[in-house]
């Protein structure tokens, strides 16, 4: 494709390279609501439109390739169309669909998570992580026999009402739209890190569950230090609450058994999805076996009013994607494939860093695990190679969707034949040197043109 092409504008360039895209943009607005089917998709003035992809790179309708930082929203740790997981696929598509029955392939996909994930003494298969959060909070209420729920400013835990509070600035435990106050009433936000707090929230003994992406909200945008999560397994076992480790996008990328592997905390409950699923629709929960016998049916209807939770599904453990789970657990077991991504995602970190200083623009590239992050604005912390420094900011200066360069910066790296999510990123095993070298080549590129822009 080319490259920046002739245009005083960052904007302008895209929507003239992009005529196709801008074309099914206008078909869509007639269809969908924002004229697109996923909230973070939204791009003005138009999105890109993605026709088919393989390894690191997708190809648009306009026929430009692209560097894919995306991977599956997290989900694609091998890549696009990866060869194992892609031919268990076929082979069980060929074996039918949905069986609407219980299945060889849901019993081997559930011991590859009993083995793998330290707090997984029973799995129950969902169709998202967003209902897999949903049945974990249901599950310790009535484990608990009480109401309330702990979660922490920026740390996303899907879209239903009881848990979609505080997730954007000004980080307010308020309804939104369509929210009912008696819901969100019930979830207290806390600022990440604060143990202090925890503890004050507690006390009052009311607390069913805390939840936490274990690295920090939207995987480590403000980052976790382990420290916290030891302190948090101690406090909630201390006050009879239970605690959930939102491991949707965490879980067999930092490590096999995701960040409770990694840092040696295990909560009472693990929300899976994403790599977890092979790249195709799929979620789970999953725990204690004491906590998990909720969703068990009891001998009288009595009991099961009292100590059962209603849970079905239509899609739950679908023959495909547990065919395709199960060829992705297999591969990622042994932990090289996340050992080489954390290490491309350093390289690439230290590289991105050094284009921001050879340019004199004062951003921060950070993360550290498979991942990058911008910290955009003149005020950010030293290139130190960790995120201590980010942690070190405090949590409220730190906001990695500023729309307007975020927006931008996307643009320019499309341009230059890269795409990555806003301000995050995720790295794959498909990102080779090569890839990397390529990643870095444009990222400079497209931080000359926002500086000519007056953007960086």
């Amino acid at each position: 494709m080319a490259r920046l092409v002739d245009s005083a504008k960052i904007q302008d360039g895209y929507a003239a390279a992009l005529p196709a895209s801008r074309q099914l943009y206008e078909r869509a607005r007639r269809l969908f609501p924002d004229a697109v089917t996923h909230d973070n998709r939204r791009m003005q003035p138009f999105p890109l439109y993605v026709d088919r992809a393989e390894g690191a790179y997708k190809w648009d309708v306009d026929g430009h390739r692209y560097v894919d930082y995306w991977m599956g929203h997290g989900a694609l740790l091998l890549g696009h169309n990866p060869r194992t997981v892609v031919e268990a696929v076929r082979e069980q598509a060929l074996h039918g669909t949905h069986y609407g029955a219980c299945h060889p392939k849901e019993v081997e996909w559930g011991e590859w998570v009993n083995r793998l994930v330290p707090s997984a003494q029973r799995v129950r298969f969902t169709a998202s992580g967003t209902e897999a959060t949903h049945m974990a909070v249901r599950l310790a209420r009535a484990f608990t026999g009480k109401k309330h729920v702990v979660k922490f400013a920026g740390h996303f835990h899907g879209w239903h009402e009881g848990l979609e509070v505080g997730v954007r600035a000004p980080y307010a435990a308020e309804p939104e739209a369509g929210q009912l106050a008696e819901v969100v009433d019930l979830v207290t936000v806390l600022p990440p890190n604060d143990i202090s707090a925890v503890r004050e929230r507690l006390a009052k003994g009311d607390v069913a569950v805390v939840i936490i992406e274990p690295t920090g909200g939207h995987f480590g945008s403000v980052p976790t230090p382990p420290s916290f999560l030891a302190a948090l397994r101690e406090e909630t076992r201390r006050a009879g609450a239970l605690l959930i480790f939102d491991e949707v996008v965490t879980g067999f990328r930092v490590a096999p058994g995701g960040a409770q592997e990694k840092f040696g905390v295990t909560p009472d409950m693990t929300t899976l999805a994403k790599i977890l699923s092979g790249g195709l629709p799929g979620g789970a929960c999953v725990g204690r076996e004491d906590v998990m016998s909720y969703i068990a049916t009891k001998p009288s209807a009595e009991e099961n009013r009292r100590a059962k939770i209603a849970h079905a599904g239509t899609f739950n453990a679908n023959p495909l994607t547990a065919a395709a789970g199960v060829a992705m657990l297999a591969s990622v077991a042994d932990g090289e494939a996340i050992r080489f991504v954390n290490r491309q995602a350093a390289v690439l970190r230290h590289g991105m860093n050094e284009t921001l200083a050879r340019h004199k623009v004062a951003w921060k590239i950070y993360g550290e695990h498979s991942d990058w992050k911008i910290f955009f604005g003149a005020d950010a912390p030293p290139r130190d190679g960790s995120d201590q420094s980010v942690r070190d900011v405090g949590w409220l200066r730190i906001d990695p969707k500023n729309a307007e360069q975020s927006r931008a910066l996307r643009q320019a790296l499309i341009l230059n034949g890269v795409d990555f999510n806003g301000a995050r990123a995720l790295v794959g095993t498909c990102h080779t040197d090569d890839v990397i070298a390529e990643t870095l080549a444009a990222f400079d590129t497209a931080i000359r043109a926002m500086k000519e822009e007056g953007l960086a």
